[in-house]
This record gives structure tokens, C-alpha cells and sequence, in this order.
């Protein structure tokens, strides 16, 4: 599966970013309006300030300040719901697998149409070996008309299908996101490995050329490394096997991919 770690950061970013923004709740009782910093009453303005350095602190790695902040947050506004997803992540972050999974529910309980939280817990789910589970928060937030960023939460879905071997399940969430961004790296990257899987080769090499096209090649992870040098071995492209060979062993000398690539162990 394409960097793994990087479609969770993308993750933890979107959930970030939808903690400062608002959860986009409608004022006055449900009324027509969208919730607006204008809207917040002064108990709010107070917890989205605690919030919002909470995530600075977490974008810096100082997750026990963060934590802290969002605690405060939460203490000024119990019914927060953005301020338990970013304790969510941190908690992930910290390893609390558990505590991180109450979170999200609280959460998910206080914003149950979000679409940002629902592709979050996702990959959260996904991430902790519950990708069935995963699936249908990624289909909430995708067929929920308010949300800005379906391919993120297609690509994730995607990606978690791959996980579990499910690679028709994933080509149809990949297809969707190329729709919608069709020069996304990692798409062309997944959509790659789902027909490499599926001895596709042709179909596989044409994606591996698409991710080589539209990345920094200096910036692709060992697993991609890896996945073009197999896919360039099986199509007899001798010239870009030894470049993207040559990539790996630069970049990631001390990778499992790279290991593999000394054994040989191409049909691993």
C-alpha cells in the first residue's frame, strides 16, 4: 500500500484543519444559517483559542502541551466536539490506542454528520486492523453533500481496501478519486498496486508512469520505489528498473523495500 504514513498525515491534517474552521453546526436552533466565528458565543471563542494552540502544539510534536490545551478546551466547552477529535489524534499519536477510540466516538456522538471526523475515525479504524469498520465512516463522509474533500476520504478508502486485499472494492474508490484530482500521485500509485496485485501488468505500468510523471521523484517512499521496480522488472523496462532501483537504494538504504531489492526478492 502507497505511504501509508503519509495518507495518515493527510488525515490528521484535514481533522486539524476542521478543528479550526468549526464543525459547521447550524445557530439559532437548527435554523437556515451555517455557523459562522461570528455565531460563537464567548464560552466558544474561548475553547476554539485553546483548541487552535492545541493543534500548533501538536503540529511541533509536543503532544503532553497539546493534550493539556485541548483538556482545557474541553473544560470551557464540554459539548466540543471538534476539541475530541483533535484529542483523538493525539492520543493515537501517543499510542493510546483506547483512549484515542473513545474520543472519537464522544466526538462522533456530539457531531454525528461531520463528514471530517467520520474520514478520520476511519483511518483511525484502518490504521488499528478494523478496516470493515473503516469503510463505512469512509462512505459517510463521501456521500455526505457537505463535505469539501470526498477524494480524501476516497483515496483513504481506497488504500484501506488495498490493506485487506480487497483490490476490485479498492480500483472503484481509487477510479472515483481520479476523477476528481487526476494527476494525485498517490491515486496513480494505488491504482498501480491494485493491478499489479491482479497481474495486470500493462494496466500497472501505466500508473507507475503516471506517478513517475506527476511526483518529485526524490520525495516517493520506498514502498512506491519498490512497487515501480517490480513493475518495470515485469515489463522489461531494464532502464527505469536500474533508476528507480538506484532511488531506493539513495533515499532508503535502511528500508525493508531495500532489503528485499539486495535479496532479489522480487516476487515477495
Amino acid at each position: 500500500m502507497i505511504a501509508a504514513g503519509r495518507l495518515l498525515m493527510l488525515a490528521l491534517c484535514t481533522a486539524l484543519l476542521a478543528a479550526c474552521a468549526g464543525s459547521g453546526t447550524r445557530a439559532n436552533g437548527g435554523s437556515a444559517d451555517i455557523k459562522t466565528a461570528s455565531d460563537q458565543t464567548t464560552v466558544e471563542k474561548r475553547a476554539s483559542i485553546r483548541l487552535q494552540l492545541a493543534v500548533g502544539y501538536f503540529q511541533d510534536g509536543k503532544l503532553t502541551v497539546a493534550l493539556d490545551e485541548v483538556k482545557q478546551a474541553i473544560a470551557i466547552n464540554p459539548d466540543f466536539a471538534d476539541a475530541y477529535g483533535v484529542r483523538a489524534l493525539i492520543y493515537a499519536q501517543m499510542g493510546e490506542i483506547k483512549l484515542a477510540d473513545e474520543s472519537y466516538q464522544r466526538a462522533l456522538r456530539l457531531s454525528p454528520n461531520n463528514p471530517d471526523l467520520s474520514n478520520n475515525y476511519g483511518g483511525f479504524l484502518c490504521q488499528n486492523g478494523r478496516g470493515a469498520e473503516a469503510i463505512r465512516y469512509y462512505d459517510a463522509a463521501i456521500k455526505n453533500p457537505a463535505y469539501q474533500s470526498p477524494f480524501n476520504a476516497m483515496q483513504n478508502a481506497g488504500a484501506c481496501s488495498i490493506r485487506m486485499k480487497q483490490y476490485d472494492v479498492a480500483e472503484r474508490y481509487l477510479l472515483d478519486a481520479l476523477r476528481l484530482a487526476p494527476d494525485h500521485p498517490a491515486t496513480s500509485a494505488n491504482l498501480a498496486r491494485v493491478y499489479y496485485e491482479r497481474r495486470d501488468y500493462q494496466r500497472a505500468g501505466f500508473f507507475i508512469n503516471r506517478v513517475k510523471a506527476t511526483a518529485k521523484l526524490d520525495d516517493l517512499g520506498a514502498d512506491v520505489l519498490w512497487l515501480a521496480v517490480r513493475i518495470d522488472r515485469r515489463l522489461g523496462d531494464k532502464e527505469s528498473e536500474a533508476s528507480m532501483a538506484t532511488l531506493l537504494r539513495r533515499h532508503h538504504p535502511g528500508s525493508a523495500e531495500f532489503a528485499a531489492l539486495q535479496r532479489g526478492a522480487f516476487d515477495e
